[in-house]
């Protein structure tokens, strides 16, 4: 906030030298001349008396000594304050990430532009998939969003969400199974298979699949999956050689299962999943990201871009 000629001024004042003020200030002592020389003329006084030993202060260069002196500490100080208020007017948006919500294309797409919004930072709060539920349940608690599937209809827990786009099904299996390389599944191809289905009662959409292979498919095995799926749900799926109805936006999961989509016209909303109520700083982040993808037309089908 000071003239940074004061700066070279109080060094020479306190070294006695312009050579020795120099030195400290990793400059060449014609630099410092030149500061001082400017300075004076620009001031209009002469502050400094110089002879083969170095320098003393003139009786204005006292005066002006002691008041660069209060001046620089005191605009120290009031640059400290000011970042004390910019940090204290900052907020952190926090992004819970796991597995089954992964949060690493967002946070690319927030630092092509974080620089415009040095108020707001990203902190990543990782969390185990204990079961997919834990995503929702801890908005506003322990992460102020997700990224992710999210169907009101279904969750039971109350949120909002800025939909990027849907998620259809799909069915995940060894990536050896002989429909592993198939582009896309219509049910009858899983004659003779044996299907984990989530239990009724949790998700509409699974639960008219499940309704239509039970009543026009009975060549097919349906074993109950949890309502909320984790890694087990994924590495018994693996280990035991079945099939398992699961969504698109999943098929990263696991790297030994391959997820083939299914012909159905069944979708579950996708995007960034966050309060009811979020708080400003959540909203502002919300709005740019929301800015950003329209702006890039990049909005994600499917999941497929986050």
């Amino acid at each position: 906030m000071y003239n940074e000629q004061l700066k070279v001024f109080v060094e020479v004042a306190d070294c006695g030298s312009f050579t020795k003020a120099a030195a400290k200030l990793y400059i060449s002592p014609t630099a410092v001349m030149k500061q001082m020389n400017l300075l004076e003329e620009r001031l209009g006084l002469q502050l400094l008396l110089r002879n083969a030993r170095g320098a003393s202060l003139t009786e204005a260069g006292k005066s002006i000594y002691r008041d660069a002196r209060f001046m620089m500490q005191y605009s120290e100080a009031a640059l400290a304050r000011a970042r004390d208020a910019q940090a204290s007017g900052s907020q952190t948006i926090r992004v819970g990430s796991s597995a089954l919500y992964p949060c690493k294309n967002l946070v690319a797409l927030w630092n092509r532009v974080s620089a415009e919004y040095p108020q707001l930072r990203l902190q990543v709060i990782p969390f185990a998939d204990t079961d997919s539920s834990e995503a929702h349940r801890n908005i506003g608690k322990k992460y102020d969003l997700v990224v992710g599937v999210y169907d009101p209809a279904a969750a039971g827990i109350s949120c909002g969400i800025l939909q990027l786009g849907r998620c259809g099904f799909g069915v995940a299996m060894s990536c050896k199974h002989r429909l592993a390389r198939k582009d896309k599944l219509a049910i009858a191809d899983l004659h003779g298979e044996t299907l984990l289905v989530m239990r009724p009662g949790n998700s509409p959409a699974n639960d008219t699949i499940r309704r239509e292979i039970e009543k026009e498919h009975p060549q097919i095995k349906i074993a109950d999956a949890p309502h909320f799926y984790n890694l087990d749900v994924f590495n018994y799926c693996e280990a035991n050689s079945c099939l398992l109805l699961t969504l698109d936006c999943w098929k990263d999961v696991h790297p030994s299962l391959a997820t083939v989509p299914m012909d159905v016209p069944y979708s579950i909303p996708y995007g960034i999943v966050h309060a009811a109520e979020p708080n400003a700083g959540t909203k502002l982040f919300l709005d740019v990201v929301a800015a950003v993808l329209r702006d890039e037309k990049d909005l994600p089908n499917g999941g497929e871009a986050f």
